[in-house]
């Protein structure tokens, strides 16, 4: 079972990897957050790579995706769908959104206004859309990938604690380093900045992976652990918001598929030590007099972490 689980892994790194070159570490949290079937917000400079990731991962799947460009006058019907009138019959129908389908790239989800980015909020909850009082399931598996501009505010809507708590993860790519960027100018072609890539598996195998990894045993002791580092959060000084019973469940089935792409059926505390800062910083919040020290959530989270105890077990 976690050999088939790695082996899916290693394809879709691979494939993507021609894409995104030079990034297989973020390649990999990334593809961990969708095999939990999370949601993933790619947080970042202009020109890193965010939207090519996100389009090299929906193609990598042989799924259906599509793509929203968040502005500021899109409407919440404009994701979601809207009931049209019939002349002819004299009824209304239905009229699918973009959210029915496997990814739905939500491009600089900043942008949207805040009525718009709640429309998201039952869809990436539930999976289903309500409309005139009847729910509609959007097919399975179901990824919201949405990215975002953090260093231009003019025109932006930061989106809301309640909502950055949908997303499982919030990755940050970062600059090339030098020798990849210059590989990168080296077979720049016209045709290459289409960012195509060919399909390595289907929603069917993914949706398999998908319940495989929910299956996969975790000891007591990775659970105390878990919850140790989130009422660390709760109660930390520095911290107004700490982390949710969503994140430490998100935080649960990330680990497993982290395990299981090193082709390992067990989690160990090195594993949630890896994940823990995109998994749950973007779900904590810093103090006033904490963000005027300059404080920076991922220092505050690394210090709880390193002042908790590791657990012995059997297996790690």
């Amino acid at each position: 079972m976690v050999g088939n689980i790695a082996q899916v892994a290693d394809a879709l790194i691979s494939n993507i990897d021609q894409v995104v070159r030079g990034k297989r570490a973020e390649i990999r949290l990334a593809l961990c957050c969708l095999l939990t079937e999370g949601h993933l917000l790619l947080d970042d400079v202009p020109g890193t790579g965010k939207t090519s990731l996100a389009k090299a991962i929906a193609n990598s799947i042989s799924g259906t995706w599509k793509r929203v460009q968040f502005t500021p006058d899109l409407l919440p019907t404009d994701i979601t769908g809207v009931m049209v009138y019939d002349q002819r019959s004299g009824t209304f129908s239905f009229r699918e959104g973009p959210v029915f389908t496997n990814v739905l790239i939500g491009d600089e989800i900043n942008r949207g206004s805040p009525k718009t980015q709640s429309a998201l909020l039952e869809v990436m909850e539930e999976r289903q859309v309500t409309a005139d009082g009847v729910s509609r399931a959007v097919p399975r598996p179901f990824f919201v990938i949405a990215t975002q501009n953090p260093r231009d505010f003019q025109g932006t809507f930061p989106l809301p604690d309640v909502q950055l708590d949908r997303f499982a993860m919030r990755l940050t790519l970062g600059y090339a380093d030098p020798e990849t960027e210059a590989s990168i100018l080296d077979d720049f072609k016209r045709s290459s900045a289409q960012n195509s890539v060919s399909p390595v598996t289907n929603p069917e195998e993914l949706d398999r992976v998908i319940s495989e990894i929910d299956e996969l045993p975790v000891v007591r002791a990775i659970h105390d652990y878990i919850v140790s580092i989130a009422n660390a959060t709760r109660t930390h000084p520095d911290l107004r918001l700490g982390v949710s019973t969503r994140g430490t469940l998100t935080l649960l089935r990330v680990a497993r598929a982290y395990a299981a792409t090193d082709e390992r059926n067990y989690v160990t505390p090195d594993d949630i030590r890896a994940i823990a800062a995109p998994v749950l910083t973007h779900r904590m919040a810093l103090t006033a007099e904490a963000e005027l020290r300059g404080a920076r959530l991922e220092t505050v989270l690394a210090d709880i972490i390193d002042q908790i105890p590791v657990p012995r077990t059997r297996e790690g």
